[in-house]
């Protein structure tokens, strides 16, 4: 009795040609580019770095000027948290048709709404929302929610689609309802995943949410903008400082609450 042995398994040819493609567009790009890393250590540059930094010392700690800066903090936190709460709700309404829940072209329609939603940056749905509804926190908070349920929905749909089918199956053959299938089997499946986007969403959505006071949609970014404009670099210095914080804060809840979920 001869036996033969086993094949060794093929050699793909898309990883190495991904390989080189990748290598190639690096290339490329640092060829078109023109970049001049050297004029940023000349002595002219150094000299107006340095001078340029040396106008932020020291930060304004004036009593009034702090308590400024403690409520635009909270503005910030608040539209972050809003707008990122508004994205779960959207995203998770999206998701469920485009993971494929209704049927194929309902999928492909949604995935195009995910698709618009996210690759438009939170900078111009605030500068659209702007128009409609003037300045402030409320456009901001629409904005971060609009960007955010984009990026959410499209991750959720893909967290979905990649739960096992088996218990939901399982439990629809024993009569369940497909829509209570759906929230007892693989809905608790995919929570911990979707809680980790979540998490990591609000983070990004606390830094984006300082950028868009440049445009005018409140917090820090706003107070940022204004003093900037008005060279008062000592009272930057304290919104820089202030957004610093906030960003340390919300990473590290967002790690403590991740570790928690994670146990």
């Amino acid at each position: 009795m001869t036996t033969s042995m086993p094949r060794p398994p093929a050699r793909h040819w898309s990883g190495p040609v991904f390989a080189l493609l990748l290598v190639i567009l690096v290339v490329a790009s640092f060829a078109s580019l023109p970049l001049h890393f050297a004029d940023f250590f000349t002595a002219d540059a150094v000299t107006s770095v340095a001078e340029f930094l040396g106008g932020f010392a020291p930060p304004e700690m004036g009593t009034g000027f702090l308590t400024k800066t403690a409520i635009a903090t909270a503005e910030t936190l608040a539209m972050s948290a809003l707008g990122t709460l508004l994205a779960v709700a959207a995203g998770l309404l999206l998701a469920i048709p485009a993971a494929g829940r209704f049927g194929r072209p309902l999928r492909a329609l949604v995935r195009v709404v995910l698709n618009v939603l996210r690759s438009i940056p939170e900078l111009v749905w605030a500068s659209v929302l702007l128009i409609a509804a003037g300045l402030g926190p409320f456009p901001g908070t629409l904005a971060l929610g609009a960007h955010t349920a984009g990026v959410l929905g499209r991750l959720f749909a893909d967290a979905l689609e990649n739960a096992a089918p088996l218990p939901e199956e399982s439990l629809r053959a024993n009569g369940a309802t497909p829509m209570a299938a759906f929230f007892y089997a693989t809905l608790p499946q995919t929570l911990p995943q979707m809680l980790s986007y979540t998490l990591y969403r609000w983070e990004n959505n606390i830094r984006a949410a300082a950028i868009l006071g440049v445009v005018g949609a409140g917090g820090l970014g706003q107070m940022l903008k204004f003093h900037l404009s008005l060279f008062q670099m000592q009272k930057a210095a304290t919104v820089i400082l202030a957004m610093l914080l906030l960003v340390a804060l919300v990473d590290a809840v967002s790690f403590w609450l991740r570790r928690a979920l994670t146990r």
